[in-house]
């Protein structure tokens, strides 16, 4: 019976059984039984696949929400993974591939690599880029391995063009996005329909089983639906992506 490290995290117990019902809803069809049988102290989730179709069925669970590497040695240079922020400070953005052995080593994004990338090569602040693109701790990316350093536990990485593409693309929309992160999409759904602001609402964008993206009409500020829309999601955490702040910064 192989186990699967799921590229998700869960963060209370009703959302491990919601992750137990979208597998079995998502491999209705197939000859397979999963069972959760792990989840580590960061959240990270491991199944058991047994079964007929379980080869299909690990690639399908693969390709919908993602593998990820359990230990160092099978991290590959290069190579694109899903990560979740842990923190930052001056020097660097911390985040969590999922790897937990033989030690929990977290890759790191130096500042350098965040000011080329984000800010067209300009000397600022880690600070002042976290909340231009709204980091915030859990907010999952798309990052690519960068060095390797298994002597030292160590992995340097970059933000993943696919990171980078999903980011142009919100700055060329102009469309302010509310990013809600550590509830399923369904309440966010409730909490959009129930504070009446799907009238300021054109989409909500899943970027993760319990990551999402409230995608503004234009002209509508995310960060004030944040005081609606956050008593009714009381455990989630906010963060705001503006694409006017972005583009009036770069002077674009």
């Amino acid at each position: 019976m192989p186990t699967v490290a799921l590229s998700t995290k869960v963060y209370s117990n009703v959302q491990l059984k919601l992750v137990d019902k979208n597998l079995k809803s998502m491999l209705k069809g197939l000859k397979v039984e999963t069972k959760i049988c792990r989840v580590s102290s960061r959240g990270w989730v491991e199944i058991a696949v047994s079964g007929e179709d379980e080869k299909v069925a690990t690639h399908y669970i693969a390709e919908e929400i993602g593998l990820r590497p359990t230990l160092l040695e099978n991290v590959e240079k290069f190579s694109t993974v899903r990560a979740y922020v842990i923190a930052f400070n001056k020097r660097e953005l911390n985040v969590d591939l999922g790897v937990f052995s033989p030690n929990i080593p977290d890759a790191s994004i130096p500042l350098q690599h965040l000011q080329a990338q984000l800010v067209d090569g300009r000397k600022t602040a880690l600070k002042n880029i976290a909340e231009l693109f709204g980091f915030i701790k859990n907010l999952p990316l798309w990052v690519k391995v960068y060095a390797i350093n298994e002597e030292n536990n160590e992995i340097e990485a970059v933000f993943s063009e696919r990171q980078l593409a999903l980011y142009r693309s919100w700055t060329k929309s102009l469309l302010d996005r509310l990013v809600v992160l550590g509830v399923s999409f369904n309440r966010v759904i409730l909490a959009v329909r129930r504070t009446k602001c799907n009238r300021d609402v054109v989409n909500i964008e899943r970027l993760g089983l319990f990551e999402h993206a409230i995608v503004c009409k234009l002209g509508t500020d995310a960060t004030g639906l944040i005081p609606k829309i956050g008593g009714k999601l009381w455990s989630a955490s906010f963060s705001v992506f503006n694409p006017r702040k972005i583009i009036k910064f770069l002077g674009d």
